[in-house]
């Protein structure tokens, strides 16, 4: 039987008529399943309309992600089964519920053009594909729900000349601020050298004269007590690379690290990709109580209790996760407090993975950095690995570099055989070489200059958010500002934080909102301000301008309300 371009169906052993009432069966099926998901959406936001409770109104949300996660669990059943059964080489015939998008399929409740609906977006997108794996469908769902923004913004970028209409980001973490300064060193007659060594294979673990210079700045700007070794340097493309490979190294698929929450969106997605180790979030909370002494302070209970309750459950926790400078809070961990949390992973048997990727981005001359690298006699050293690259202190993210330091030689050995996938170029490993040795630019030009950017960049965003009224946790390192927008909120849920997430969009300015962070209350936001000031200006302006449309759709809501209250009674 010959096929036709265009036909959806190609039919092979069973009769004609036989497969076309098996495929309605299952057209059928897709087609309740669906409204089935739309009716569970549907009785969840009714739920949330009538329930004041916070506390309830975070179960009800809690239930109906279950739900859906399992209506497209049911809803990917039925499709692979539709295509092997059936003995299909194409896709069945388009629902009305789905719209294509590439070489994949999209299931969505509407028949109008796509757009995220909230549920949709919570739990990710149902994708279904003749060509992909159940892996590779799950793969692609992740990365188009946790990047399409950021594909987005890829594909119009702002420029204040050549495309002034574009996306400002201030959702994604790179340091703008001292890219002319670090151009011009760059491009010294010192960073232009061509060896045969350089452009073959490299050591897995890092060319030698690499590691050897990344030992000796982490010894000098993480204050060690002795030198450290270059034989405990792994270098791989980045630190979401090093992150993965830990993973994988240090625990079974289905394992878990507890990390305190809000936490960077990335390691999700990192964990997950190759590892499929689960994140379990130790949850903190904005509110100042007798045991919060500040917003979102973690303490040791707090880590007992999250562990206490991954075990109930079965979880197979492995390690914790720890972020210092704090992303995206902006703080700094105490040393006292670091030594806590290291003694609480110690008597948990648990591996500490440390992220310092900020370490030298702290802008508030009254505050410290304590490195874990720093600390005399670490509790357990055998089970502490620390994750440093030079994206955000140097802004050169492009250069796709990451640095695992651990005292276990079995680690490092395990995780530099990922440089085998995942190594720097040779090129970029000399210039970073020639970069990190060069310590007296570094501290009288470079450091200095950025810091000072850094400083006047944030108070000119967090003036501007005090004029527009705006609460905002205060940091004192990194490129964020982690700002409360739950006034704007009405209901305040994470639906309505999409929503104005979208507001954002629409206006051509990117931030990053909270759920994507896992944070637990909704209404907060992550602004990154490591931009140029000019451009700063346009993006605060359309962030006021979304704002002020938020506030116009609350008012109309509130009119809308009185007079439906009015009519009834």
């Amino acid at each position: 039987m010959s096929h036709r371009p265009g036909t959806p169906i190609v039919l092979r052993s069973q009769s004609r008529s036989q497969l076309l009432r098996d495929c309605r069966v299952y057209v059928n099926l897709l087609e309740m399943l669906l409204e089935l998901q739309q009716s569970v959406q549907d009785h969840f936001t009714h739920l949330r309309t009538l329930q004041e409770e916070q506390s309830h109104t975070a179960a009800i949300c809690e239930h109906e992600e279950q739900l859906n996660d399992l209506i497209r669990v049911m809803i990917n059943l039925t499709w692979s089964e539709a295509v092997s059964g059936l003995g299909l080489q194409e896709t069945l015939p388009v629902l009305n519920s789905r719209a294509a998008v590439g070489g994949i399929q999209r299931v969505n409740s509407s028949s109008q053009p796509y757009r995220p609906t909230p549920q949709q977006s919570e739990s990710g997108a149902t994708l279904v594909s003749q060509d992909l794996s159940s892996r590779g469908i799950d793969i692609a769902a992740s990365f188009q729900l946790g990047f399409q923004d950021y594909q987005a913004y890829q594909r119009d970028k702002y420029h204040k000349d050549k495309n002034s209409m574009g996306f400002i980001n201030l959702g994604t973490s790179e340091n703008k601020l001292c890219i002319d300064l670090m151009t011009e060193r760059l491009c010294q007659s010192d960073m232009n050298h061509i060896e045969e060594v350089l452009l073959q294979y490299p050591d897995w673990r890092g060319h030698p004269f690499l590691r050897e210079e990344v030992a000796r700045f982490l010894t000098y700007y993480c204050k060690a007590p002795a030198s450290l070794n270059p034989d405990n340097v792994v270098i791989l493309n980045g630190c979401c690379s090093v992150f993965s490979a830990l993973a994988m190294v240090l625990c079974d698929p289905g394992d878990a690290f507890l990390i305190p929450t809000p936490f960077y969106g990335g390691f999700i997605f990192s964990s997950y990709l190759y590892a499929k180790v689960e994140l379990i979030g130790v949850h903190l909370e904005s509110e100042i109580t007798e045991e919060n002494t500040s917003p979102f302070q973690l303490t040791v209970k707090k880590l007992e209790q999250a562990m206490v309750e991954a075990r109930l459950k079965g979880k197979r926790v492995k390690g914790l996760v720890l972020v210092n400078p704090q992303n995206p809070l902006g703080g700094i961990y105490s040393q006292e407090s670091l030594k806590e949390y290291l003694e609480f992973a110690k008597r948990n048997y648990l591996h500490v993975i440390m992220d310092e990727i900020y370490m030298l981005t702290v802008f508030d001359d009254s505050l410290k950095f304590h490195s874990v690298l720093s600390i005399e006699s670490l509790p357990d050293p055998n089970r502490t690995h620390v994750i440093w690259g030079t994206s955000k202190d140097f802004g050169i993210s492009g250069f796709r570099f990451g640095a695992l330091y651990t005292h276990n030689k079995d680690v490092a050995s395990a995780v530099c055989s990922f440089g085998y996938l995942h190594s720097t170029s040779g090129t970029a490993q000399y210039k970073l070489h020639r970069l990190l040795q060069d310590t007296e630019w570094i501290n009288t030009v470079y450091l200095p200059t950025n810091l000072s950017q850094l400083r006047k960049a944030y108070n000119y965003v967090t003036g501007q958010l005090k004029l527009l009224g705006i609460p905002f946790l205060s940091g004192v390192a990194g490129l964020y500002i982690w700002i409360n927008l739950k006034s704007y909120l009405e209901p305040c849920t994470f639906d309505e934080e999409l929503a104005l997430h979208q507001h954002f969009l629409d206006m051509k300015v990117m931030l990053s909102r909270g759920k994507s962070f896992k944070c637990k209350e909704p209404g907060w936001f992550c602004l990154m301000f490591a931009e140029k000031l000019p451009t700063l200006e346009v993006a605060m302006q359309r962030l006021h301008n979304a704002l002020q449309i938020q506030k116009q759709i609350q008012e109309q809501k509130q009119i809308e309300k009185m007079l439906l209250d009015a009519s009834v009674s």
